[in-house]
């Protein structure tokens, strides 16, 4: 059996990392049995980050990885009707959550207009996490900040990064179905994992102000959602 060791959930999403909600959207999707484990400390973790699984085993980090490992031990068929440009597609898209996560991260942990309610609202989902355990988490991530470079934006340029970034998948995804068809292939989980981390997140950030104003971006998040409940 695998097991997905992830982020705790929040605001009704199953985790609310994007990475880790990509994972659990795709192992749904894909019909491949698991059980979830939600946790906060990612030492035991490959690479020391979260999300990873445990598979007969077998740990596995990162979540292309994982998909990866999924795909090849599972026979995962999803993306088996791509084509080469589909998959290009799918690639770039992917690279580009990497750039939006951070965007995304700053908005909770940094910008000191939300972050208080985001630490809150963690709180009372989860009382076992202390408050001293988040405060160590939010010195933790202002450093990551600073050597990634997002922390020495200003907001408005922090912003005005992501919300690039989200025009582009406004621009991608289509007003009805998934992005390459009717059905959802890799990608739709992708997408999922960081657009519900904003449309769901129930603080009122300029990347939500964005995702809610675009239908399509609403539309395609929820449809995901309700297909892996």
């Amino acid at each position: 059996m695998l097991t997905l060791y992830s982020y705790p959930s929040l605001f009704g999403v199953a985790d609310n990392n994007g990475y880790g909600l990509r994972v659990y959207a795709f192992l749904r999707l894909a019909g491949v049995p698991f059980t979830h484990e939600h946790i906060f400390d990612a030492s035991a973790a490959p690479r020391g980050q979260l999300p990873y699984v445990v598979d007969d085993g077998e740990a596995v980090g990162d979540s292309d990885t994982i998909i990866a490992h999924v795909i090849r031990k599972y026979r995962v068929t999803m993306d088996d009707g791509l084509s080469r440009a589909q998959r290009d597609v799918s690639h770039m898209v992917m690279r580009l959550l990497d750039d939006l996560y951070w965007v995304m991260s700053y908005s909770r942990w940094k910008d000191e207009r939300f972050c208080p309610a985001f630490i809150a609202a963690f709180r009372r989902e989860h009382p076992a996490v202390t408050e001293e355990g988040l405060l160590k988490a939010k010195e933790f991530n202002a450093q990551r900040y600073h050597y990634q470079g997002i922390g020495r934006y200003s907001p408005e340029a922090a912003y005005a990064r992501g919300l690039a970034d989200l025009q582009v998948l406004a621009n991608l995804v289509p007003a009805s179905g998934c992005v390459h068809g009717l059905k959802p292939t890799s990608v739709d989980a992708g997408i999922y994992g960081f657009i519900a981390n904003i449309y769901f997140f129930d603080i009122d950030t300029p990347l939500k102000q964005f995702v809610t104003a675009h239908q399509n971006l609403v539309r395609h998040c929820t449809a995901i959602h309700d297909a892996i409940r």
